[in-house]
């Protein structure tokens, strides 16, 4: 699922195009949580905001042996990823309220916990889900201080656009390491949490706009049209330009944080 941060899950309908523009960038910290995946053997996989399906494929290589189960909120990546990953089953469901038939021996979950709300609720919902010995897995994008993510709240404060955009949530959801920690440690065998920026070398015209245009800019995107929305792409552009300078080379860096956490529970 695309990233994003500090909102409760919208109602938004993801464009896989646009998000896997940067599908190189985005994936690099999807196999870094990857190599801290236990080694012993899976027998039921949830890619849990699966998106387009590329992660649950990787996952079925891993653990061929494995039923991998890719679950999303948005059909226009699960149709990419059906096309894409025959083998593997993909359901749509609101990720909220979704209960697997089966208890899971691992849960992998990619830059989309950061939309659900209720962490103190969800994280043990999840664990929940788990056989004794299963893993938790998970990576979520920590910008909400980052001017990638100020940029987009003040605009959408801003009279010009508060009309529209009022209604668009910006609780943040994502907690800090150390209430993680206190939630789960009681819960758990093993805990493992660690935060990780990524230095971005982007190319091209406003790549910071394009970035975002594929995550967290889309709930406030889908709610405009013609001149209100270009007028906005526009304001929005020129304050990640002045934020994110190009460099000598034209090149443009963009720092993104991500926090891991991987949880085992006892056997």
């Amino acid at each position: 699922m695309p990233d994003s941060q500090d909102t409760q899950q919208p109602k938004v309908q993801w464009d896989a195009a646009q998000y896997l523009r940067f599908g190189g960038e985005r994936l690099r910290p999807a196999l870094d949580l990857m190599l801290h995946l236990p080694t012993q053997a899976a027998a039921r996989i949830l890619d849990l905001g699966c998106g387009a399906g590329n992660l649950s494929a990787i996952l079925q290589q891993r653990w061929p042996e494995a039923e991998v189960l890719g679950v999303d909120g948005s059909e226009d990546m699960l149709a990419k990823a059906r096309v894409s990953v025959p083998q593997v089953r993909f359901v749509a469901a609101d990720l909220n309220h979704w209960v697997p038939e089966h208890k899971l021996d691992l849960i992998y979950t990619n830059a989309t916990l950061q939309w659900l709300p209720d962490h103190a609720q969800l994280f043990p919902r999840l664990l929940s889900f788990l056989n004794p010995g299963g893993c938790l897995a998970v990576q979520m994008p920590v910008m909400h201080d980052a001017p990638l993510r100020l940029a987009q709240v003040e605009l959408a404060r801003s009279p010009a656009y508060a009309e529209v955009l009022g209604e668009v949530s910006e609780r943040r959801n994502v907690l800090d390491m150390g209430s993680y920690y206190d939630l789960l440690r009681p819960q758990v065998a093993t805990l493992d949490i660690w935060q990780t920026t990524y230095l971005h070398i982007l190319k091209g015209a406003d790549p910071v706009l394009q970035w975002a245009s594929g995550s967290s800019l889309r709930p406030y995107l889908e709610k405009m049209e013609g001149e209100q929305l270009q007028a906005f792409r526009a304001d929005y552009a020129r304050r990640m330009q002045l934020a994110y300078p190009p460099r000598a080379d034209g090149s443009t860096l963009l720092p993104f944080q991500r926090m891991f956490i991987v949880a085992t529970l006892p056997s």
